[in-house]
């Protein structure tokens, strides 16, 4: 049976908060709290990130993925302490309960100085960046920089219609504890095994994710029916869901909604699939305590306090 459609994700129009239009921002945040409150997904429309800076990310990220197996591999992944490099084929397993992601991926994180680096030295975290090409580095370190910007709105959007200070949110993701992370799904080569899909059914760990997509489709969606639907790409539009994080600071008023990238269908499971996720987690001695506005004496807090950084190691831990 074909899946239902992104109609049943809200399209929202983010331009009042570019426009600075307090009014308009208030209506928008109204309709964000619809949309995370009942789905955990919506697109936004007038996000302020161009197109053309999109574009550049997609062309780097193509570039990266058809780099040789040893040239990915000299700059791996190695724990879930720092996050960053390249992670292979079927190394993630973001379903615990089945065989590997048939995904390849590259993370990394804010850029730190060369000053940064010669004042705290090993214990700074660094990305990891293939050798020799600076282009790519220059192009995603922009593109983070980018997508920080239009996360920063987003909170303000999340405080407003949580009934909280506009700033509160942004303010406790003030490092910058971000993840972007390229990814490719290569065309089916061979049977995949039991089980096995792009990318396992889970919901992801922080507070808000930004998410760009190419055409070749596959992301599906878990509704409160418990019914699949499909988040095609959008033209001109991100996809943007809240997070595990997100759901505990607000005591289920926003939820954070199972996701998976199913087999390509059809015509598709010859085709490179690839996409874009921006990550955002609060800083790490961020303590996750319910919001003062979501919960009451007849509503209390449902979850116990937790810092985000521990939060974020214990996922990680399980998913690799």
């Amino acid at each position: 049976m074909a899946l239902k459609t992104q109609i049943d994700i809200p399209l929202i129009d983010f331009s009042p908060f570019l426009a600075n239009d307090p009014e308009g921002q208030q209506r928008v945040a109204r309709e964000i709290y619809i949309a995370c409150h009942q789905v955990g997904f919506l697109y936004l429309t007038q996000h302020g990130i161009p197109q053309s800076a999109i574009d550049r990310a997609f062309e780097q990220s193509r570039q990266f993925f058809s780099l040789s197996l040893a040239e990915k591999e000299a700059i791996a992944w190695s724990d879930e302490f720092s996050n960053r490099g390249y992670v292979g084929l079927e190394r993630e397993r973001l379903d615990e309960t089945q065989p590997g992601d048939l995904k390849e991926a590259f993370n990394m994180g804010k850029e730190v100085s060369p000053a940064e680096v010669e004042a705290r030295g090993a214990a700074l975290v660094q990305n990891r960046w293939p050798v020799g090409d600076d282009n790519f580095r220059l192009t995603i370190t922009e593109f983070f920089e980018t997508c920080t910007t239009a996360a920063a709105r987003v909170f303000q959007a999340f405080a407003l219609a949580l009934d909280m200070p506009k700033d509160f949110i942004a303010a406790r993701h003030a490092g910058h504890n971000y993840t972007l992370r390229l990814l490719h799904y290569p065309p089916l080569a061979e049977p995949p095994k039991p089980g096995q899909i792009r990318a396992g059914v889970h919901s992801d760990y922080g507070t808000l994710t930004l998410l760009f997509q190419d055409d070749v489709g596959g992301l599906e969606v878990l509704t409160a029916q418990g019914e699949w639907i499909a988040a095609p790409s959008v033209p001109g539009a991100i996809l943007i869901n809240t997070g595990d994080l997100i759901e505990r600071w607000s005591n289920n008023v926003f939820c954070s909604t199972k996701h998976r990238v199913g087999l390509p269908q059809e015509e598709n499971a010859g085709r490179d699939r690839y996409s874009i996720a921006f990550f955002c987690q609060p800083d790490a001695d961020v303590e996750i305590i319910c919001f003062p506005t979501c919960h009451s004496a007849e509503n209390p807090p449902k979850y116990p306090p937790i810092r985000s950084g521990e939060y974020l190691l214990n996922r990680l831990q399980a998913t690799y």
